[in-house]
């Protein structure tokens, strides 16, 4: 289905005025693939005769293997925002890793891919530039999922317990807006706060207070984004900030300028 610009998901920034540049839409993995993988997803745009147009994107905690013509490759989590330009006519086809879902692919901490990229022939040992021609000349995105498909369960690892632990443990910092500090996630947990911080990094590749500030960044944003912020310490406290302050040093630090200035651009 497709998604209109209020169902954008949380981290694509100012998504009311991106949602009337570009499309994008989910899909589920099959079950086996599903141990790894949150969700495929395609990104189509038509800009023929206008104005070329830059997508700010707040990252999740999730590794993505991308498929886009001449620059297809293996992402980590970005350390702050990150921007795409779309121009012209085109698509890109992305796998979005499970927390923690690439560490059996990739066997290293997925620490090292922190602000970075690898090449897919380093991972899966293929040529790229074949397989990019391939899935992006498919008709239909349903296509390029089941070619995809095809590929990865030929290169399934082993399943890792603690990629479920890690990623049912994220999903629960996501849903519960009163996990503001690590010392909270570890009371979902049966962890201590050292293996937590340790797994992260190796499965992650961020730390756990770096997950949180994310997602109520996420919120915060989206809120912005649909106008019914009235009342920025309300919001705050709405998030799970004890303090008003924190919450503008967290927005400014990641997203790069204050909620005001944010909301002062979507207004334009």
């Amino acid at each position: 289905m497709e998604k209109n610009p209020d169902m954008l998901p949380k981290g694509v920034l100012h998504a009311v005025l991106g949602g009337k540049k570009f499309s994008l839409q989910r899909y589920e993995p099959s079950k086996e693939i599903g141990y790894f993988v949150q969700h495929y997803w395609v990104v189509r745009w038509d800009l023929r005769g206008q104005a070329p147009y830059s997508q700010t994107v707040l990252a999740h905690p999730n590794v993505n293997l991308v498929f886009e013509q001449g620059a297809s490759g293996i992402f980590g989590v970005a350390p702050s925002t990150s921007s795409h330009m779309l121009a012209g006519q085109g698509h890109v086809f992305g796998v979005k890793f499970k927390p923690g879902g690439f560490f059996p692919f990739w066997q290293k901490p997925v620490s090292e891919l922190y602000g970075t990229s690898t090449t897919i022939e380093e991972v899966f040992q293929v040529d790229t530039a074949a397989l990019e021609a391939e899935i992006l000349q498919l008709p239909d995105d349903q296509a390029m999922v089941d070619r995809f498909e095809q590929f990865l369960i030929e290169r399934l690892p082993q399943q890792d317990p603690n990629v479920e632990k890690i990623s049912q443990l994220v999903a629960r910092i996501q849903a519960d807006r009163n996990v503001l500090k690590v010392e909270d996630a570890v009371r979902l947990s049966d962890m201590t706060l050292r293996t937590m911080q340790r797994l992260f990094d190796r499965y992650v590749g961020v730390s756990p207070k770096s997950v949180i500030q994310r997602y109520r960044l996420h919120e915060a944003a989206q809120l912005i984004d649909q106008g019914v912020v009235s009342d920025w310490l309300e919001m705050s406290i709405a998030l799970g900030y004890y303090d008003h302050s924190h919450f503008i040093r967290d927005f400014r630090s990641i997203v790069g300028v204050s909620p005001q200035q944010y909301r002062q651009i979507q207004s334009l």
